[in-house]
């Protein structure tokens, strides 16, 4: 059977761009899965949602906008001015490519025919590449790809290579087309995902095996699985009464870390499935130490912890570690990292899966010897008397933490899923603010001509100034026609406030404030970055407030105040 040619994928990206129907989107990619061979749907299936590599692979893409424009001038010709001119008009390196490799064929003959292994194999090079004259290699193998690339390939080419594909395809939607493409059910293929969240690999398997064989799907060191997540319960005294035996544990202001060992290797990954191994050395050191059981998956939260007093400071200085490559060593010893761990999934060749969080936390207990200061089980208090809840809840708001899980001692571990029954989350309900518009990123890829992004103000009623407090992607529609609740999309923004932008640095520009929208968020944390000194955590779009005018906007008090009460503390007198 012939190799599945890069232009046929282009056709599917093209497609599905201009596709906006999350069901038609999944018809798409069924029809391309169907016709490709087993082995190389791992790869297609990647690239299919914009990738190369797994989301927890070691490894980045690592290409800049500057990269990729030296390697369009070198494969096509063009100066690089005139491609930096064309990229400040278009907004867009795919676009701008395309055109280039355009006027480049009436020139000349094109290269080799693309195969999708072809593409694949020369972009997770890019990935691979490191050290010295790293970026001369980069640079190399992006160029000789563009070099072969018709001027629809090229586009889609630079895009991957950049991580800026945006063709709209969720993970649900690659579900939905396996089940499709291979006459399994929906809830099967998602089932075997949770345990190995690698699509492409799930595709192999049903187009293979079928349901019997994701049925059969386990566990795999190395790989992450899908943790099991808390629903919100409207009150505490709700969640105590939801089951008959129940465990309160804090909800940490921390990363929820799935810890796996398997002898000597050990693997950090976060609930987004990122490898975060390297950046924690100490933490897997405490791991190596504190762990008894030779192989084993566990479940915990990693919080920062304050060098000089031993207390836990807030996940704002957590994140510092996260994504960081450099310079590790020092920020260990700026910013420790303490690891509370309250679940076990597997040890020593057993999953559990099937045993009752009493059972769970007595294994749990058996296999880790706590280290002080660096590895720890969850706070947690077992009752069901609300009022000795209450004082554990207002215990942890006091320690700065985010509230409490409640959990049902005798329910199982559901990988993946929010479970009636199993866990319920308690946090104080924050409400929702209406801010100002005041910045913006002009957006890449499929949102290039658009403001992708926009920085949110706060009114200092003192001055009458804006103070930034964060910046707002979600809850805007690319364009008209698409899926979902009808709120204003990005072209409309857009137009509303190109009029207002009075000054632009490169993609970012100011915008004077003037629109407020209503914005909900996940939670307010201290910031360095803004110049309120608070930035809103996960904020979305509710709605437009166009009844309110700029000095209507929330002011810098009303935020510091919903700050302190979610730290569960009285707001300062003003």
């Amino acid at each position: 059977m012939r190799n599945m040619k890069y232009s046929e994928l282009a056709d599917v990206y093209e497609e599905l761009e201009n596709t906006p129907s999350k069901l038609k989107k999944a018809e798409i990619i069924s029809r391309i899965l169907k016709k490709a061979q087993p082995k190389l749907l791992p790869d297609l299936v990647l690239m299919l949602g914009g990738r190369v590599l797994p989301d927890w692979a070691e490894t980045e893409m690592g290409i800049a906008d500057k990269t990729a424009m030296k390697a369009i001038s070198k494969a096509t010709g063009a100066s690089d001015a005139e491609v930096v001119r064309m990229f400040s008009k278009l907004g867009d390196l795919g676009k701008v490519v395309e055109e280039l490799v355009v006027r480049k064929s009436q020139r000349t003959l094109k290269g080799k025919t693309l195969d999708v292994e072809d593409v694949h194999r020369n972009l997770a090079k890019l990935a691979e590449t490191s050290g010295t004259g790293s970026q001369d290699r980069k640079l190399m193998l992006l160029t000789e790809l563009i070099s072969h690339s018709s001027p629809k390939e090229a586009r889609y080419i630079i895009r991957t290579a950049l991580g800026q594909l945006r063709i709209g395809v969720a993970e649900g939607i690659v579900r939905d087309a396996i089940a499709s493409a291979y006459g399994v059910d929906a809830d099967a293929v998602e089932g075997a995902w949770y345990l190995r969240p690698h699509y492409g690999e799930i595709a192999e398997i049903a187009k293979e095996k079928g349901e019997a064989g994701l049925s059969r799907v386990r566990l795999e060191m190395g790989m992450p699985l899908m943790v099991q997540l808390a629903e919100k319960a409207p009150s505490l005294e709700e969640a105590m009464k939801a089951f008959k035996r129940t465990a309160l544990q804090y909800k940490y202001d921390g990363m929820r870390t799935l810890v796996e060992k398997k002898g000597d290797r050990i693997w950090l990954f976060t609930r987004r499935l990122e490898n975060v191994t390297a950046a924690f050395p100490d933490v897997v050191a405490a791991v190596k130490k504190a762990v008894k059981a030779k192989d084993c998956i566990l479940d915990g939260e990693t919080l920062a912890i304050h060098a000089k007093t031993g207390k836990p400071a807030p996940f704002q200085r957590l994140s510092q570690r996260i994504k960081r490559k450099y310079g590790i060593e020092e920020t260990v010893k700026e910013i420790p990292a303490e690891l509370h761990l309250f679940d076990v999934i597997y040890a020593n060749g057993k999953e559990f899966f099937d045993s009752t969080l009493e059972e769970r936390s007595a294994e749990l207990r058996k296999i880790v010897t706590p280290i002080k200061g660096r590895i720890r089980f969850a706070e947690e208090l077992r009752t069901g008397d609300l009022k000795k809840a209450e004082a554990f809840y207002k215990e942890a708001l006091s320690e700065g933490q985010e509230g409490l899980i409640v959990k049902n001692l005798d329910a199982k571990y559901v990988a993946g899923r929010r479970v009636a029954g199993g866990w319920l989350k308690v946090k104080p309900t924050m409400e929702n603010l209406d801010l100002a518009i005041v910045g913006g990123l002009w957006g890449t890829g499929k949102r290039a001509g658009t403001l992708g992004s926009v920085v949110l103000g706060c009114r200092d009623p003192d001055t009458g100034k804006f103070l930034e407090c964060g910046m707002l992607g979600s809850g805007l529609l690319e364009k008209e026609g698409e899926e979902g609740n009808e709120k204003i999309t990005l072209d409309k923004l857009t137009r509303m406030l190109k009029p207002l932008i009075t000054g632009t640095n490169g993609g970012a520009v100011t915008i004077k404030p003037k629109i407020v929208i209503e914005v909900a968020y996940e939670e307010i944390q201290k910031s360095p970055t803004y110049a309120s000194g608070y930035a809103l955590r996960f904020p979305r779009l509710i709605r437009m407030r166009f009844d309110k005018g700029p000095d209507e906007a929330d002011t810098k008090e009303r935020v510091e105040a919903l700050y302190a009460i979610q730290k569960g503390k009285a707001p300062k007198e003003k």
